[in-house]
């Protein structure tokens, strides 16, 4: 059984006299404090609009008119 980094560090924090274990609580905040931020989630961008350049969606009347014209030949004989 393999165990995370965390829990080993915890193991090994347990061992060293009190003073010890004050220094390294106080250098990990030091650490903690001057580490940089770590860099913002850049925002998702919204899709609406996306598609907007090309131009207005179709009516129901142009969408029943090219299924016509496409399943006029179904099925086909010379298949």
């Amino acid at each position: 059984m393999s165990t995370t980094i965390f829990d080993h560090i915890c193991e090994l924090a347990r061992t060293p006299p009190p003073q010890e274990k004050l220094r390294l609580v106080d250098e990990l905040v030091h650490q903690l404090l001057h580490e940089p931020a770590a860099p913002a989630k850049k925002p998702f961008r919204s899709l609406r609009g996306a598609l907007a350049d090309l131009g207005p969606a179709p009516s129901a009347e142009e969408i029943d008119e090219a299924r016509r014209e496409a399943w006029t030949n179904f099925p086909r004989e010379d298949i």
